[in-house]
């Protein structure tokens, strides 16, 4: 196969600790905060340009505005306010959504070189390094214009960004384009047409973006073994592996890193590269949007991408690409069919559109014998990860990940450590409860 000629374009990040310093050489100021009066020691500086402005315009703190400021790089600040931080319902996504709207007032007023300053917040610790990757959020570009259009492949020519100290700046720059390659590789595999991103391309492109790294990449693609190993991912990708380019891969990745493991997590990552529902089939205008429904494994391959730039010591992760499509027609399986999975229990399909839980049920079946063959049973934690939109969309909404523990995780309140963490960094989690009554509903009739 053809190789990818993989290039992630992540903007190259520069860090400043003084605002009129001659690198890195900007051409216009975006500021986030909720407030000119929070300006203060290298900062205060802007509140001349600003304050003028305001004298004239009230609204300067509730709308994005640019402003003429001749004493600063590219005479020019783009103010992006954040609006009220102290209402009940206000949280961390203010700076993330400020810093995407003012990027874009940049972009338009013709800036290639911007330069981002988001105070210290005392409300929100994170705010900085939020309201960078709300910056970088807009600024990605997608794979397809990446690849076909080269001279769009980036909208800036690097992003410098403000930092309270040099030593602030360091990590702050290290860790949002850590972040931000990982969540890159997320998009491109997650966004990306169902054709561009097949299995058998979502495999090549993975293999391509860890080779020479710190991250093992294992690709199972023949479909004998698919069979043997993983009937109930293969009972899905029996109408779609009769065309070459829709058949299904298996990508496992391994990552370990120095010194002695204090943990293991597995994950295992749904990855329907189109959904058509099978031959219950998504009717009546809800299929479009179903190339996304390889989200889950895309997250995965992010993580990993992440860890091969940080690499962190004392910890090995195990993952597993669940990369299938649910096509329809002559040999798709059908409801009422009984299949047996790799842990040998007979299952009834109820509905193949139920089939991220056929992609990954086996994966998960070898992921939990590794980890009871291979590791200690007090240091390994495993994952599912999977786009379940029908539960997550009708429970809180289209803009909350929903996270659920079994019985050990929350014992332990994995959840909770979730939700709080997820707070921080403005990526939200909800909670959801696994009941006995989800259990009685899937027991077999007979």
């Amino acid at each position: 196969m053809e190789a990818v000629g993989l290039d992630l374009s992540v903007p190259e990040i520069l860090f400043t600790s003084q605002l009129q310093a001659t690198v890195p050489t900007c051409d216009g100021i975006v500021l986030v905060t909720n407030s000119i009066n929070k300006l203060s020691g290298d900062l205060e500086q802007l509140k001349v340009p600003l304050n003028h402005y305001k004298s004239i315009d009230a609204s300067v703190e509730q709308e994005v505005v640019l402003v003429h400021a001749p004493d600063f790089p590219g005479a020019r600040v783009i103010f992006s306010p954040t609006g009220p931080l102290n209402r009940d319902y206000d949280d961390v996504r203010r700076f993330s959504d400020a810093a995407v709207v003012g990027i874009k007032r940049a972009l338009k007023s013709g800036m290639v070189k911007p330069l981002l300053v988001c105070p210290p917040e005392e409300l929100f610790k994170e705010a900085p390094l939020v309201t960078l990757l709300g910056a970088l959020h807009a600024l990605y570009v997608p794979l397809e214009v990446r690849e076909t259009c080269p001279a769009k492949a980036a909208k800036v020519d690097y992003l410098g960004v403000w930092a309270s100290s040099q030593d602030e700046g360091k990590k702050l720059v290290l860790l949002a384009s850590a972040l931000e390659s990982g969540r890159t590789v997320c998009r491109d595999i997650g966004g990306s047409d169902p054709e561009r991103m097949a299995a058998p391309k979502v495999a090549n492109y993975v293999q391509s973006l860890f080779s020479n790294s710190v991250v093992s990449v294992l690709v199972t693609s023949d479909s004998a073994i698919l069979k043997e190993q993983y009937p109930c991912l293969a009972a899905v990708n029996r109408c779609a592996k009769d065309v070459e380019r829709h058949q299904a891969r298996v990508i496992e990745l391994h990552y370990r890193g120095e010194g002695a493991i204090d943990k293991t997590l597995m994950l295992v990552g749904k990855g329907v590269t189109y959904d058509t529902g099978g031959a219950d089939i998504k009717a009546g205008g809800v299929m479009a949007g179903m190339h996304r429904d390889k989200c889950g494994a895309a997250a995965v391959a992010g993580l990993f991408q992440v860890l091969s730039i940080l690499k962190p010591k004392g910890i090995q992760v195990v993952g597993a690409m669940a990369m299938v499509r649910n096509s329809v027609g002559s040999d798709c399986y059908v409801a009422d069919e009984l299949i047996m999975s790799r842990a040998k229990r007979r299952i009834r399909v109820g509905n193949t559109d139920a089939e991220g839980r056929m992609a990954m049920v086996d994966l998960l079946c070898n992921m939990k014998e590794m980890a009871l063959k291979d590791y200690d049973s007090d240091h390994f934690e495993l994952f599912t990860i999977a786009t379940l939109t029908g539960h997550a969309v009708r429970a809180v909404g289209c803009n909350y990940s929903i996270i659920m523990d079994n019985g050990p995780a929350q014992q332990v309140k994995i959840a909770q450590q979730f939700q709080s963490a997820g707070d921080e960094v403005a990526d939200p989690f909800e909670i959801s409860t696994i009941r006995r009554e989800d259990y009685d509903f899937h027991k077999g009739k007979s």
